[in-house]
């Protein structure tokens, strides 16, 4: 019996894992799922680390050491989170070599809040990449209007970046420019282009559960009958139609003649990597946003349970570039039913900077009271 993840692979499209856990990587799971189900990346953010190491016993040693030395909670994070992206990457490191720098990357990111501040993520993430001290770790900047410039500078110094919350397709060629731009400069250095690995990472449910409820809300005050099945018919449909028409906007920028020239000489693309695939409204298959966006060139981070779905019933068909037309028409019709979507992206980006901060600051918290329970058994 086939594993619709390892034929993810034979469509072009390289499967990462949404999660990092220090057991994972302890007990073997992780290779594991590299060995039978073709994993070939990871990814994780200030959420994923906060549940891993409140929600676990993994880490209880570590941070009582930690506290003893007299760390204040942000250096024991960073402790903790290094050490598990350094292992994470040894045992990713055979996929790197493999695929010639394509995938094998674990990403660890900037701190949250550095989202508004460029010279702050630029030394936070010079300063990370060089402290975890490997090839394959993409640190992860935010596509904020700070972050953009920040990618350029990154890039341009050849280091791994995965550009994080981009949900409009405006963003997204700011981002894939930025990419370039960063590379221009590499290569006017005499770096070494094909050392440099990265990923666009555009984020997909919180687009349909914000538009859906927009939809709901706009439905009663709707008078024509004939509008009101219009509206209807683009629930669950806008988060597919928006990256589908990103991943146009790609293959065009790969067959420019600017992006060309740099692939001569060596570059990577700037893969999509769909994130935020974990379906919300659980009336919809809850594989979709994945079996919906199969296609060449394209990463997809899943985390657990849409994993373990798509393991167990995803169909891997290649339907991304199918039906564009059709993807173009939900976007049109969204903008005449009175719905933006760039007033929707901008505020799931900001929503999803301050969602991130917030488990960030949960975190430190918790580790400020392991170290506050160390102190008074000292």
């Amino acid at each position: 019996m086939s594993n619709p993840l390892v034929d993810l692979g034979q469509q072009g499209q390289s499967v990462w894992y949404d999660n990092i856990r220090r057991s994972m990587i302890t007990t073997g799971e992780l290779n594991r799922l590299i060995q039978e189900d073709g994993l070939s990346g990871m990814t994780s953010n200030p959420a994923i680390f906060e549940k891993a190491i409140s929600g676990s016993d993994d880490y209880r040693g570590a941070l009582r050491q930690l506290a003893s030395a007299g760390l204040q909670p942000v250096e024991i994070y960073e402790s903790i989170a290094m050490e598990d992206i350094r292992w994470a990457a040894d045992v990713m490191l055979p996929v790197y070599e493999r695929t010639e720098g394509i995938d094998g990357y674990v990403s660890l990111e900037v701190s949250p809040h550095l989202a508004h501040d460029t010279q702050g993520t630029v030394e936070e993430a010079l300063r990370l990449a060089t402290d975890v001290g490997r090839r394959n770790v993409m640190i992860k900047v935010p596509g904020t209007a700070a972050g953009i410039p920040a990618v350029e500078q990154l890039i341009a110094q050849g280091i791994n970046i995965n550009i994080t919350l981009l949900f409009s397709q405006e963003n997204y060629l700011q981002v894939a420019q930025a990419y370039i731009a960063g590379l221009e400069q590499l290569a006017s250095r005499g770096g070494d282009l094909s050392s440099v690995g990265s990923v666009a990472s555009f984020f997909i449910s919180r687009i349909d559960a914000f538009v859906d409820g927009l939809i709901d809300e706009r439905l009663p005050e709707t008078g024509s009958a004939e509008r009101r099945v219009a509206l209807r018919s683009l629930k669950g449909r806008v988060a597919i139609a928006n990256a589908k028409l990103a991943y146009a906007s790609y293959k065009s920028l790969i067959a420019d003649e600017r992006w060309q020239q740099l692939a001569a000489n060596g570059a990577r693309p700037q893969r999509l990597l769909w994130a935020s695939t974990s379906v919300k409204n659980p009336s919809y298959r809850d594989v979709l946003y994945v079996e919906e966006l199969i296609g060449p060139d394209t990463v997809n981070t899943m985390p657990d349970a849409t994993y373990e779905a798509f393991r167990d019933h995803g169909i891997p068909r290649p339907g991304l570039e199918e039906d564009l037309d059709e993807a173009a028409d939900v976007m049109e019709t969204l903008g005449a039913a009175g719905i933006s979507i760039a007033e929707v992206t901008d505020k799931l980006q900001a929503d999803a900077v301050r969602l991130f901060v917030e488990p960030f600051d949960k975190l430190l918290a918790t580790i400020e009271d392991q170290c506050a329970a160390v102190a008074r058994r000292a």
